[in-house]
């Protein structure tokens, strides 16, 4: 293998870099080289190739009881104690991929205890964590350390691999999972990640999405992300601080464009048009979502799930639309999650898992769970995992 190839790989476009992933000539390679984001990105960024951990036995998941056995009584290995968020998507393999937020190591990890995000992959009763090579968060920081939570996850199938997209909010601030307004979001991010059948997932590439801002008044693409007929629906979420909950807007973009923000096209309400400050609100913030939430289609309705203005709200609602674009018209409280200030527990962050246990009318929602005294964190991991519950989705 020749000195300059390696740098030759490194700066291959993103959708090369994916045949040199996928072809079994080209393994030997990638394993040796650091892939990095091309010239255009503001900050480019090594990335080691994953290795999945051994098999943690998880039991059956057949049920959401099963679901709330892992959550409340499997420990996991040193690498996964707890954490927020879990997003998934099925794989064509048949497994199912979580991306998750804050996520906390075991004393004795030998590697960073506390990264802004993490993977497992599940499979005939076992449990992979994903991990880069210096122990580390699976999107690797910046180098200003500035960090990467995953909000969504959505995958487009090919021949052999899946090419699984998260979308990611930019964060800057907290280093332990106390709080949820200890961090500043600066905006969205994109990672992409080739996952062959059968094979650990590695990430290709991270784009940020728009110079860092911090704040919320500017939606948050990828809040909610979907797949459907060729294109991507990324959702974005906004608050100007007069109202608990956030605004809802969509924009679309090809996946093959995915990486290239120039090509997002935003609905104004009546067209999809260039003009991201022109893109429709498609749910107010006053009585609105939380700033991440899961939309998605079912039987040809859309529904979008969301607890009811974010941290200060108790329900946990379902807006169901005629299509990816609305209008979203809100049904009845399906189930209550207030966190409770007495015990310091917080719930927040329903999101729905579509093709988890699927029974018709329903979805399987799991919702993130954290206490507001770290220390009791540290010590009960448990207290710091999702739990799940089965709702019934409105008609129209």
């Amino acid at each position: 293998m020749c000195e300059r190839c390696p740098m030759r790989i490194r700066w291959l476009p993103w959708r090369l870099r994916v045949v040199a992933v996928t072809l079994p000539a080209a393994a030997a390679m990638f394993a040796a080289v650091a892939l990095a984001p091309g010239p255009e990105d503001a900050e480019p960024m090594s990335v080691a190739p994953a290795a999945e951990t051994s098999c943690l036995p998880v039991g059956p998941l057949t049920s959401v009881k099963d679901l709330n056995r892992l959550a409340t009584k499997v420990r996991g290995g040193s690498e996964f104690q707890g954490a927020d968020v879990g997003a998934d998507v099925t794989l064509q393999d048949g497994r199912r991929l979580w991306v998750f937020g804050d996520t906390l190591r075991a004393r004795d990890f030998e590697g960073q205890r506390f990264v802004r995000n993490s993977m497992l992959l599940f499979r005939d009763g076992c449990a992979d964590v994903v991990l880069p090579a210096d122990h580390g968060a699976l999107i690797p920081d910046r180098k200003d350390g500035v960090g990467y939570w995953p909000m969504s996850v959505a995958k487009v199938e090919r021949p052999g691999y899946d090419l699984v997209g998260v979308a990611a909010q930019r964060v800057r601030g907290a280093s332990a999972p106390d709080g949820a307004l200890a961090f500043e979001n600066l905006g969205p991010a994109i990672a992409v990640f080739i996952v062959p059948a059968g094979k650990t997932p590695q990430l290709i590439r991270v784009r940020d999405i728009g110079r860092d801002l911090a704040g919320t008044t500017r939606p948050t693409w990828g809040a909610a992300s979907a797949v459907q007929d060729g294109w991507v629906y990324l959702y974005g979420t906004a608050n100007d601080g007069s109202a608990f909950g956030y605004s809802l807007q969509v924009a679309r973009i090809r996946p093959d464009d995915i990486l290239e923000p120039s090509r997002l096209r935003y609905w104004d309400g009546s067209r999809w048009q260039r003009d991201a400050s022109r893109a429709a609100v498609l749910i107010p913030a006053q009585g609105g979502v939380s700033q991440t939430l899961s939309v998605f289609e079912q039987d040809g309705r859309w529904y979008a799930v969301s607890k009811r203005d974010e941290f200060l709200g108790t329900d946990l609602v379902v807006w169901s639309a005629p299509g990816p674009t609305g209008p979203f018209v809100a049904g009845p409280t399906v189930a209550r999650i207030p966190s409770d200030e007495r015990s310091g527990t917080l719930r927040y962050m329903p999101l729905a898992h579509p093709d988890l246990l699927p029974e018709k009318g329903t979805v399987v929602v799991s919702y993130s769970q954290n206490n507001a005294d770290v220390a009791r964190v540290d010590d009960n991991p448990f207290l710091y995992r999702p739990r799940f519950l089965r709702v019934t989705l409105p008609t129209p």
